[in-house]
């Protein structure tokens, strides 16, 4: 399925799993990624332009038409892949090539241009002593500078909370984010009590890290498209 669109404004999304050279279980990763993919896909069909697709083993990329929503899934895609970690680029823009829902590897466009510069500038700041720690980054293009700072700035942060969890917490998180943030049903299906269920979230500063998110996820798609050419 092909279409032109000359005028949208998408959110593409560019990522790879860091050191995986370094994986013992490689092959088995690679098939819990495709899976994790496939259900990504599914659930946010609705929101996706081009479907989220594995492209160099270790990387994967995605189109988003609902900008809201980008974050949410990268936030499900670390906690249903803990503990491989990630990197994330976020561009926003025009997509110059016609749309292909099912093969998003052969697109292009700003949107994609500014989503592989985020890769860069988060691996080049890995190297670096002073410089703030993240795992994801947006770029919105000219002329939005202080937006993308102020939303780099609300991730980062994100990003030092969330290395502070625990795989247990994140396996409790992630079970609370499929049972529709329901306490009752995450103790149930992880086979612990309730109390357990709400004492790891707020360990974790769930609730602080999902506002947070949230926040940003509204302001992002609030965005004007016309200037994000």
């Amino acid at each position: 399925m092909n279409q032109q669109n000359e005028s949208l404004t998408y959110a593409a999304v560019i990522g790879d799993i860091k050191d995986s050279r370094t994986l013992s279980n490689r092959e088995a990763v690679q098939e819990r990624f495709r899976s994790v993919l496939q259900s990504i896909n599914q659930t946010y069909a609705e929101d996706i332009a081009a479907e989220f697709v594995i492209t160099l083993g270790d990387s994967f990329q995605g189109l988003v038409k609902n900008k809201r929503v980008v974050l949410t899934i990268l936030f499900e895609i670390e906690l249903a892949m803990s503990p491989v970690e990630f990197r994330f680029g976020i561009g926003l823009g025009e997509i110059s090539t016609p749309i292909q829902r099912e093969n998003s590897s052969g697109m292009d466009g700003a949107a994609y241009h500014r989503a592989r510069q985020m890769i860069d500038t988060i691996e080049a700041n890995e190297s670096k002593y002073a410089t703030s720690e993240t795992n994801t980054m947006i770029c919105s293009g000219t002329g939005y500078q202080p937006t993308d700072n102020l939303l780099n700035a609300v991730l980062s942060l994100g990003t030092a909370l969330k290395s502070k969890w625990t795989q247990r917490q994140k396996e409790i998180m992630y079970t609370y984010f499929l049972h529709g943030e329901n306490q009752y049903k995450t103790a149930d299906a992880l086979n612990i009590g309730q109390s357990s269920v709400n004492k790891a979230l707020n360990a974790a500063k769930y609730y602080t890290y999902k506002t947070a998110l949230s926040d940003a996820s509204l302001f992002l798609a609030q965005l004007d498209k016309e200037e994000l050419a």
